[in-house]
Parts: structure tokens; sequence; C-alpha cells
């Protein structure tokens, strides 16, 4: 499997308080100040011990983890080697959840998690979990709150090559072509051959379904593999399935950096697809704008 596959704090400056004088230095000597006048019963709300205070700001964390992993972002673990060089086994890699909830459908070149549309993880290697009880406890708590990627998630992670409407030509000694485009992929696996394990020659992709492959072609049992070997779905994965697109390998730092959509596919023939993919960051983006801007109005 790709994926076990398992994903922000916001604050304050000081500067938007107001600042008010001391009293103490304010006042002449041997005047009242006003913080003696109101004594222990001036009506000031009086502050929760530190002690108190923490409970408190650990649970309103958890809350706000749980939020982000289910509507934002959330991390997954990448356990095979079917998506390298691009992304290697134990690289975490976090995923945008939101954008989908603007209408945002993924496009030719995103790396792309989804749940298995069936019988896809037969092919795929799985994570091992652990062998020590309480270590699988503790990655069940972190996983559920979105600190972790969780060992049971049945999700898979490939890259995006085609969309509903699309004619994908895959056959032996030959690149991957999509609406007779040949597709020059820099990103697959070095000695990697775009389609000789597994052609399928020529596939029409249904509206509402994509078409994903490894970059690790020989070791991917991705859409072709499907197709050939798995009788349910014809090697597509339906939009419905689709948990977000990838867009950062966030762990280990050695191996950071922003998973983009290479330029192969920002070609004249395949043009079509860039105002979505625009789309896609506009549907991200806009909304946290909009929501500042309002937020700011609103303190002034």
């Amino acid at each position: 499997m790709d994926e076990s596959a398992g994903d922000a704090a916001t604050g304050e400056s000081v500067a938007d308080a107001p600042v008010a004088e001391d009293d103490a230095l304010a006042a002449p000597t041997g005047a009242t100040t006003s913080a003696d006048k109101a004594g222990p019963a001036g009506g000031g709300k009086k502050q929760r011990p530190f002690w108190k205070e923490v409970p408190l700001l650990v649970v309103a964390a958890i809350v706000m983890a749980v939020i982000i992993k289910t509507f934002f972002v959330q991390a997954f673990f990448i356990p095979s080697q079917s998506m390298q060089n691009t992304l290697q086994p134990g690289d975490r890699v976090l995923v945008d959840k939101l954008s989908p909830w603007f209408g945002a459908t993924p496009q030719r070149g995103q790396v792309i998690v989804f749940q298995d549309p069936g019988g896809w993880l037969n092919g795929e290697d799985l994570p091992a979990p652990s062998s020590n009880s309480v270590e699988r406890d503790f990655q069940s708590v972190l996983s559920t709150i979105g600190l972790m990627p969780s060992a049971n998630d049945q999700d898979l992670i490939k890259r995006v090559i085609a969309v509903g409407g699309d004619t994908v030509v895959c056959k032996s000694g030959s690149p991957v072509s999509v609406d007779g485009v040949a597709l020059s992929e820099p990103y697959i696996y070095p000695g990697a051959t775009p389609c000789n394990d597994y052609p399928v020659g020529t596939v029409t992709v249904p509206k509402g379904d994509l078409w994903v492959m490894g970059d690790h072609r020989n070791d991917s049992a991705d859409s072709r593999y499907q197709r050939l070997y798995n009788s349910a779905g014809g090697g597509f994965v339906p939009l419905k399935d689709v948990v977000g697109r990838a867009f950062v390998v966030a762990w280990p730092v050695s191996h950071w950096s922003v998973l983009s959509v290479p330029s192969t596919f920002h070609q004249s023939g395949l043009s079509a697809a860039a105002l979505p993919a625009a789309a896609d960051s506009a549907a991200l983006v806009l909304p946290l704008s909009l929501w500042y801007v309002r937020r700011r109005r609103n303190r002034r």
C-alpha cells in the first residue's frame, strides 16, 4: 500500500491590546490608587491559576487538531516503493482535504491519496503493525487527533495521469500519451519503463473517474495493473474515493519538498487542465483570505 497513508495554531499580537497607564506611577505621593480602591472585591475578574489553565489548553488543542485533520490537512505515511523517487518508504506527506469541499477535483500530474476502490490493496505492500500493544495504543490515540498517521487506513497514493474524458495510450516500448500528447516523465524511477510491465493499450477514462500511476512503474499495482488483473472497476479511481491532494513531504526533514505538478502536464495539448488547477489553489486560499479580512474588520 502506498499509504496507510496518516496531515495550526493562531495567536494574537500583544500590539493589538490597549495599553493602560500604570496607576501606581501616575498617582502623586500619598494618593490612593485605583488598585487600592478596588481591593480584593473590586469587581475585577480573578485569573485562574496556571495549573488549572493547562487542562483547558490541552483539550482545546486536541479539539483543534481533530477539526484540522477532519476538514483541512491530514498526515499520511508511505510504506512502499511504488512512488519512488518522488516519495520514499517512511516519508510523511501532508494532504489537502479542504479543496474538495469547495468543488475542486484532482488534476493531471497531482499526487493524490484515495481510498481503496476495491481490491487494490491486494497488490500493494501493507504496513506491519507494531508488536508492542502500548505502542499500538499510543499510535491510535495520536492518529485519531491527527498528530500521527494511522497504521490502519486503507488508502493508497498515486499520481493522476488522466482525468474523466481523457484517452490514455500505454503500450510496451512507448511513452504514455494522454489525448495524443506524449508525456516526458522525469519523475519516474530511474531505469523504470513507462508501460512495459503492464501495457494496457488504449483506454478512455469515464467521467467522474481518474487514471493513476505510481512513479516507480515497475513496482506499482496502479491503474494498469488493476485493469489487467482486477475484474472490478477497470483500473479507474472514482472521484468519490479521493481523500485529497498531497502537497508537501513533511518528514523526514531531509526529504522535505513541495509536490508540484510537473511541467510535462503543462503542454499545450493538455492546457485545459491548467485552469481547474488554478481554481484548486484559489479554492484553498480565497476562503481563508476572506475569513482573515472579516476577522480584522470585526476587531476594529
